[in-house]
């Protein structure tokens, strides 16, 4: 029988960036966060509040996501925003607040960093540095963050193209940090019924044309809270090593991204749903 054009394995590109595709590394990448392994057969868990607001908000907020099952507190000290006039995070006092809530925890950290300038105080403060969708191609950035020795955890641009995220990984890797973790978060299309739209096809896509692990976060992905588990469970059923998501103690007062906040309680009951999802799927969610 011919075979069928569209076939999965003409996804696997012989051009693709050298230092990320399959090929370079065929067994896969793992990458450890102070011993947390994202990309072997244990699925992550990172949860937290979309940006740092106040002691007790982001304590409570912690706390609930690590008894829920989470292993990495998400939370942004820098926020990138549409609007220069809308809350662009506590800086230097959302990292001192994100390491008192680890000290408190036992949780990892992942936060943002928007500048080279910021790079070297945000890798003092936090285990793993997220560059944001909107910085996917800030090429010094990448830089400058590929020369920490820090876990990277990179997000697709809202309008890039799986090429252009591979080569934004490659800056990466070309700078000598190996420890990368790509994240989908959905893209921009015709469709307004959601705030993007969630590319589940990337997770294979990805996973076949790169050695580097793959998370999803359903929180942007969707801008939906009720929408939110849905999309976490078809990600872990799609292959997905890990999720991101948000969480926040008093959604209806956050001071961004409330919408698409799952309450503490939501998350709870959702961990119960993805950890039969990960059993169907051979896999276990990690715990620490």
């Amino acid at each position: 029988m011919e075979a069928d054009s569209c076939s999965i394995g003409t996804l696997i590109k012989t051009d693709d960036p050298e230092l990320v595709r399959r090929s370079a590394r065929p067994e896969g990448t793992i990458v450890d966060v102070n011993g947390i392994k994202i990309g072997g057969k244990e699925i992550v868990i990172m949860a937290g509040p979309c940006a740092v607001e106040t002691e007790e908000q982001l304590s409570e907020t912690a706390k609930s996501v690590r008894a829920g099952g989470a292993s990495l507190l998400r939370g942004g000290a820098f926020k990138p925003r549409t609007s220069p006039y809308s809350f662009q995070g506590l800086g230097k006092e959302g990292l001192e607040m994100l390491e008192r809530a680890r000290n408190e925890t036992g949780l990892s950290v992942v936060s943002e960093v928007m500048d080279t300038r910021q790079v070297e105080t945000v890798a003092r403060y936090v285990d793993m540095l997220q560059i944001g969708s909107r910085n996917m191609q800030n090429f010094p950035l990448l830089k400058e963050a590929g020369r920490t020795s820090k876990p990277i955890l990179l997000k697709r641009g809202m309008m890039a193209t799986i090429d252009e995220y591979l080569h934004a990984a490659e800056y990466l890797l070309s700078q000598g940090n190996t420890q990368v973790v790509l994240c989908e978060r959905g893209i921009r299309t015709f469709e307004s019924s959601t705030r993007y739209t969630l590319d589940l096809n990337a997770i294979p896509v990805l996973k076949q044309r790169t050695h580097l692990p793959v998370i999803v976060d359903p929180s942007h992905g969707t801008g939906v809270r009720s929408l939110v588990p849905t999309m976490a469970k078809a990600s872990l059923a799609a292959g997905a090593d890990g999720l991101l998501m948000e969480v926040h103690y008093r959604p209806e007062e956050a001071l961004c991204d409330g919408s698409q906040s799952l309450y503490p309680e939501e998350f709870g009951m959702m961990m119960g749903d993805l950890r039969k999802i990960a059993e169907a799927v051979g896999r276990s969610i990690h715990v620490l």
